[in-house]
């Protein structure tokens, strides 16, 4: 069953085109992934579906219904996590928890008992009458999560909620979004981590410059570039010279320059080595490492755009 549809959703700025044409469907019960660099225009769709940015055109339906024509039916089944840290520093995390219920029209006893539910699923239980502000990254982010959460929403969007925070804390995040899902919560999920989108994802959505250039599964996806190799190679210095040699080896389907490092994408294991080797001999470069890369999200997103997927 699809729960929410996309439909030739474009939202522009003056001149800016932050989301440009795109369309993907949620189904009921998956965690579907939003994957693409700082910039691509997952925020922005995000607050399309979340109502609060009208579009330029195009159109949002829940179970079947328009959210610009009727957005009490979303609003009430939503959770969001935002990116940004949306609580009160100087009111304890419980009191922040709270405050969010109250908006959610919770109140007395259901509230309390709501409350104790979602400290033990975010497992901050023990730190909720501290001040936010005595919180590390991490713990903000938890009880960012457990906010959203309080009204039982039949969707939870969650944009970037990992974004500078501790490893512990991350993997605690991740494996919370896992164990609502498996409770039948249906999760948007946006991340400029391929990792992050790999592990939780069942159906991803690729986006670069506000428009959608890939949509499936993990392994569908990466089927688009299958027999292909990413290649890291990391010297000690990179020259304009070394660039055009490593461009002249024909079958180098994509070349990205980072500061000590070139990435390429090949159709052709068997000889790249022997064929690079040849080229760099022929400046005055070294290489420091070279690292075949595991066919992943990284390399789909490579081959569609040739750039890395990074901050």
């Amino acid at each position: 069953m699809t729960l929410l549809r996309v439909d030739n959703l474009k939202k522009y700025f003056k001149k800016i085109k932050a989301v440009d044409g795109i369309s993907f469907e949620v189904k009921k019960g998956e965690i579907f992934g939003l994957l693409g660099p700082n910039g691509a225009g997952k925020s922005t769709t995000i607050s399309m579906i979340s109502t609060l940015f009208k579009p330029t055109s195009g159109d949002i339906f829940f179970k079947g219904r328009s959210i610009f024509e009727n957005p009490i039916e979303i609003r009430k089944n939503l959770g969001i996590v935002p990116q940004e840290i949306a609580l009160y520093p100087t009111l304890s995390g419980y009191e922040n928890l709270r405050f969010w219920g109250n908006a959610y029209g919770l109140r007395g006893k259901k509230l309390k008992i709501r409350i104790e539910e979602v400290s033990e699923i975010i497992g901050i239980k023990d730190r909720l009458k501290d001040k936010v502000e005595k919180y590390s990254g991490g713990m903000k982010r938890r009880i960012n999560i457990g906010a959203a959460l309080l009204h039982k929403p039949e969707l939870l969007i969650m944009d970037e909620p990992t974004v500078g925070i501790d490893p512990q804390s991350r993997k605690h995040i991740l494996d919370t979004v896992l164990s609502l899902n498996k409770k039948g919560m249906t999760v948007i999920y946006t991340s400029h981590y391929m990792e992050e989108v790999e592990y939780l994802c069942n159906r991803i959505s690729i986006m670069d410059k506000g428009k959608i250039i890939a949509t499936g599964t993990k392994d569908e996806l990466i089927n688009i570039v299958n027999g292909q190799k990413v290649i890291n190679l990391k010297f000690d210095k990179i020259s304009k010279e070394l660039i055009r040699k490593i461009k002249d080896i024909n079958y180098i389907s994509q070349i990205e320059v980072l500061d000590d490092e070139i990435i390429l994408t090949t159709v052709n294991e068997n000889t790249i080595f022997k064929d690079i080797i040849d080229k760099v001999s022929e400046t005055d470069s070294n290489i420091l490492s070279i690292d075949v890369k595991k066919t992943n999200l990284e390399s789909v997103f490579l081959h569609l755009t040739g750039k890395a997927l990074r901050d």
